[in-house]
């Protein structure tokens, strides 16, 4: 896989120049260009990227976001650029926040080189959610993750099957995040229902036991 090729060589490289990359701007120029353009999008084509993209929100005049992907004449994708050594929050995302709702995006990217997390806006229209739908981590990636990250490429861009799929991720990542918990520290509904399961099953093995003449130790 193209793509899959690329990213590596890409993280191969940041690894070794990694202290070289001291700026936001140097993040922006070694790694996160040549993301975007892995990805079909000519970064020096204006009319498929738009850098320092701005527009006015509300009493905030001439923000600016560092990127904005072109698809279909519009910018749909939002990219706000951090350093490589900054610890991505969401409060690093208060301008793509911002910029969500007043423009056509659907889609807006935090990143810092190493990690590019994905937001949309599945739980109220036009307002991006506080959690990004889906995560790539540079240095800690599989097929399945460049297989995710490949479907925002240029050439097989689609709107309504990326937000298909970005609701069917975060589902995946509540029912992780309920189960986890349930490990770590189960609830009295589960236990009741464990319980009430064990005891069946030991009463069904009673009832077997009887039947074929067996002792069943209690």
């Amino acid at each position: 896989m193209e793509l899959f090729d690329t990213l590596t060589r890409l993280a191969s490289r940041l690894e070794s120049q990694r202290e070289l990359l001291g700026t936001e701007e140097v993040t922006k120029n070694a790694v996160i260009m040549p993301i975007i353009n892995a990805l079909g999008y000519n970064v020096f084509d204006p009319t498929e990227v738009i850098p320092e993209f701005t527009a006015d929100v509300g009493v905030k005049k001439g923000e600016k976001v560092d990127y904005a992907i072109v698809v279909g004449g519009e910018p749909t994708i939002l990219i706000e650029c951090k350093g490589i050594n900054t610890k991505l929050d969401f409060k690093h995302a208060s301008q793509l926040y911002r910029y969500f709702g007043v423009t056509a995006a659907r889609f807006a990217v935090l990143t810092n080189g190493q990690q590019l997390w994905f937001y949309t806006d599945l739980d109220s229209p036009n307002k991006m959610d506080s959690k990004a739908f889906f995560k790539f981590d540079l240095y800690d990636f599989d097929a399945r993750d460049v297989a995710e990250l490949s479907k925002f490429g240029k050439s097989v861009f689609n709107l309504e099957n990326i937000l298909a799929n970005a609701t069917e991720l975060k589902f995946t990542q509540q029912l992780g995040a309920v189960l986890a918990t349930e490990v770590e520290s189960p609830s009295d509904e589960l236990v009741k229902h464990l319980t009430s399961k064990i005891v069946l099953v030991y009463r069904a093995a009673m009832g077997r036991g009887r039947a074929s003449g067996l002792v069943v130790v209690n």
